[in-house]
């Protein structure tokens, strides 16, 4: 798996071995983040502040700092997934821009100065799980997530999905198994 754009467009992100792990693909990445630096109703990378949710490899994450996002912020529960993530923004001379918590999505901490709100944020939580919704709540709700804020979300082709209260779909796509979904924060 690699980095399909930006500055660090080659570099390869390390994978950790869990068996829930499904990383979001190269060409559905590359699809998505075409969408949204062409795009005139979503937020564009570039200087983006962003939030990376059920992280796992942080291939969505990274590929934003590649492409000039200013600041990362990665919610991981897994521990070992989290210890990749730092190391691969070690690795990619970047771990002054990235801020790795290993928390639950649904129950936040408080945000840092430096990492909210987000203008750009990814949940890509395992498929069929129904824990997008509710993280997209909590996150509002704990100021992670700012009004107007572009929310992408990764799930199954099949999956359903009800947006939260006040989240407006903005966009959709699908590639293969999965779905995109673009949605404005209220």
């Amino acid at each position: 798996m690699r980095i399909v754009g930006g500055i660090h467009r080659g570099r390869r992100l390390a994978v950790p071995r869990a068996p829930a792990l499904r990383p979001t693909a190269e060409r559905t990445r590359e699809a998505v983040f075409d969408i949204l630096e062409h795009a005139a109703d979503v937020t564009a990378p570039s200087d983006a502040q962003v939030l990376d949710v059920f992280a796992g490899t942080g291939a969505l994450g990274f590929e934003a700092l590649s492409r000039g996002a200013q600041h990362l912020t990665f919610i991981e529960h897994d521990r070992a997934c989290a210890r990749r993530l730092r190391e691969t923004a070690h690795a990619l001379d970047e771990a002054d821009k990235v801020v790795v918590l290993v928390c639950d999505a649904q129950h936040p901490p408080q945000p840092t100065a430096n990492a909210a709100p987000a203008t750009l944020a990814f949940f890509d939580a395992p498929y069929a799980s129904g824990l997008t919704a509710p993280a997209l709540t909590a996150l509002r709700g704990h100021g992670w997530i700012a009004s107007g804020t572009c929310c992408v979300v990764e799930m199954g082709a099949e999956e359903a999905f009800a947006a939260p209260p006040g989240f407006r779909l903005v966009d959709e796509r699908a590639y293969g198994a999965a779905r995109v979904l673009f949605l404005a924060a209220p």
